[in-house]
């Protein structure tokens, strides 16, 4: 269709807009994008507001939604803005009684519980990780008021951050099963919170947002692993923080360059080349909260470092699109003449001054081989180096560091679940965490069986929404590489980020549950597929019911799904066949 609008003024110093209605003939390799259905230029955007562009309006419900309900329409922006944090509560309500409910069970050790939980248990005690003996679990179990902390420091391979925030639980509700879960379980509550807010930013609509939250709030590997004491979802947690807050940055940004911009004669916002390129975006807190929460995430695991690479580049990223939105001729210059410094200092200063002040407790700890692990090493074997200008802690800290990364690099010892991330997202190779086989009369097994029950905690992704996940995948890849839809390329990113490093790394001993980390990304790829199931505004009814009805049928799946393993992701007692009937591939056994 040939367009009739009137193009919006060229800014000043930039190339005179083409004619209304036309447009340079493409190339062949364009042509055949086109055919994928690539749109040249982000067209279908509307062009004539730069505001809009910028920061594009939440979607509203129609009014007879509001007019069913007998509200007027004074009240209508009110409760709209209610809603939008009514229904993530609810939905972090219904996650936080799944992940709660007998939290205790099974009272056992189960998987590297063994490792993270007493190291937890020191460093709240301490400031650092003790040597365990090896036999120490069931007398933890037995009576854990009666366990002494060990005096020798113990190497662990991780930072601490994670066993600072499980050792906050045991603190609360002392050196038990629940103690040492709890605070995985409100992470995992709080992540689905999150994640509603991130999508309804991400997607301008309350819906989709809860629909994402719900998601996540339903898949079970971030069900299992919030309620083990594991690191991985304290991981998960703090980069999740860490894009909302870029998302919050996002928004922030571009709506002081939309106010700077100048108006047209009718009204609405143009670009302009000057302020484009001169306009100083300020102080920039939430920028900053992301640096502290990618700070903390590394302090979990090194993960959050790969995260905070990643996350880097998509902020500048969104910079560069900004300007350039505005107006700028030459955004990649103007960015890093304004921009990337403050971002660079925001992040990954900010990033690796947490992360250093995350080892707080085994800095202070005494230096004279009575407090953390090889903290005295600098005094006993660093003293003529050329780096003796650097404090002791510091180049003990680094040798420490050095080693753990052999220790990770050199992991290649055989494991019964260890999988290969190319089998992650169709669940080639769960993990095991428990499992134990009652007999008829025992531990809710029935005494009406002929053998044993099975009683497992399996650390599984809800199979619907992940292999659903296979497909919005692709979408979302379509739609980022044709559509050029941000959207999508930040969720391609950010689930990047938790996933391609390990290509790198298939010789090494790795599990599926490191995969938790990406699963909200995948939940959001998830709920954008099916927002596109239920048509853009403006489709017919027919349209709509057809995909609503569609998108309605593979949530229901998605969530009968979910209670059908439920007895396998909290550890309940099953007939023998009904766990079978559970093991829908043989790498699950």
């Amino acid at each position: 269709m040939t367009s009739t609008a009137t193009p919006p003024p060229s800014p000043a110093g930039a190339p005179p807009a083409p004619p209304a209605g036309r447009e340079e003939e493409p190339s062949p390799w364009l042509r055949r994008l086109r055919g994928f259905g690539y749109v040249p230029g982000g067209a279908g955007a509307p062009r004539t507001d730069v505001r809009t562009r910028l920061v594009p309006p939440y979607a509203k419900p129609s009014p007879q939604l509001w007019m069913t309900f007998g509200l007027p329409p004074t009240v209508w922006d009110t409760w709209q803005r209610v809603l939008s944090w009514v229904g993530p509560l609810l939905v972090a309500l219904v996650a936080g009684v799944l992940r709660f409910v007998h939290l205790g069970s099974p009272k056992a050790v189960i998987f590297d519980e063994t490792y993270y939980a007493k190291d937890a248990w020191a460093t709240i005690k301490q400031g650092y990780e003790a040597s365990w003996p090896k036999d120490i679990d069931k007398s933890i179990l037995a009576n854990p008021d009666g366990v002494s902390l060990p005096v020798d420091a113990g190497y662990v391979v991780h930072p601490p951050v994670g066993k600072w925030v499980i050792g906050l639980g045991e603190w609360m509700f002392g050196f038990t099963p629940f103690g040492w879960r709890f605070m995985t379980a409100v992470l995992g509550t709080l992540s689905v919170l999150m994640l509603c807010r991130i999508g309804r930013r991400l997607f301008r609509s309350t819906f989709l947002g809860c629909l994402a939250g719900a998601l996540l709030a339903v898949d079970g590997l971030h069900l299992v692993m919030s309620r083990t004491a594991l690191l991985d979802l304290v991981l998960m947690f703090f980069v999740l923080a860490a894009f909302g807050a870029l998302l919050i940055d996002r928004d922030r940004a571009r709506a002081r360059l939309a106010a700077a911009l100048p108006l047209d004669d009718e009204g609405r916002t143009r670009p302009d080349l000057v302020i484009a390129e001169s306009l100083r975006l300020g102080w920039r807190p939430y920028r900053i909260l992301a640096g502290v929460c990618l700070g903390l995430a590394a302090g979990t695991k090194w993960n959050g470092f790969i995260a905070l690479a990643f996350f880097g580049c998509l902020t500048v990223a969104w910079d560069i699109a900004a300007r350039r939105t505005a107006g700028a001729g030459s955004p990649y210059r103007a960015v890093g003449r304004l921009d990337d410094l403050q971002a660079f200092v925001s992040t990954v200063g900010v990033a690796v001054l947490t992360y250093l002040a995350s080892w707080s407790g085994w800095i202070f700890s005494p230096d004279n081989g009575k407090g953390g692990y090889l903290r005295d090493w600098a005094a006993k074997n660093d003293q003529d180096s050329a780096l003796s200008f650097l404090p002791e802690w510091l180049r003990s800290l680094w040798h420490y560091e050095t080693e753990v990364y052999r220790f990770h690099v050199g992991l290649t010892s055989g494991h019964t679940y260890e999988s290969n991330p190319w089998s992650w997202l169709v669940l080639g190779r769960p993990v095991s965490y428990f499992y134990e086989s009652p007999e008829p009369g025992t531990d809710g097994c029935p005494a009406t069986e002929a053998g044993k029950c099975a009683r497992e905690v399996l650390a599984l992704g809800t199979p619907l929404l992940w292999w659903a996940g296979c497909f919005a995948l692709l979408y979302v890849l379509w739609r980022w590489f044709f559509r050029r839809d941000w959207r999508a390329g930040a969720i391609a990113c950010a689930l990047a980020a938790g996933l391609l490093p390990w290509f790198n790394y298939q010789e090494r001993t790795i599990f599926y549950f490191y995969a938790v980390v990406f699963v909200p990304y995948l939940c959001l790829a998830v709920a954008m597929m099916i927002g596109a199931l239920l048509g853009p505004s403006g489709s017919s009814e027919r349209r709509r019911a057809l995909g609503a009805i569609g998108a309605g049928v593979l949530v229901l799946l998605i969530v009968w799904n979910f209670i059908y393993f439920w007895p396998i992701y909290t550890g309940q007692t099953l007939p023998m066949d009904s766990w079978r009937s559970r093991m829908w591939l043989d790498t699950w056994v």
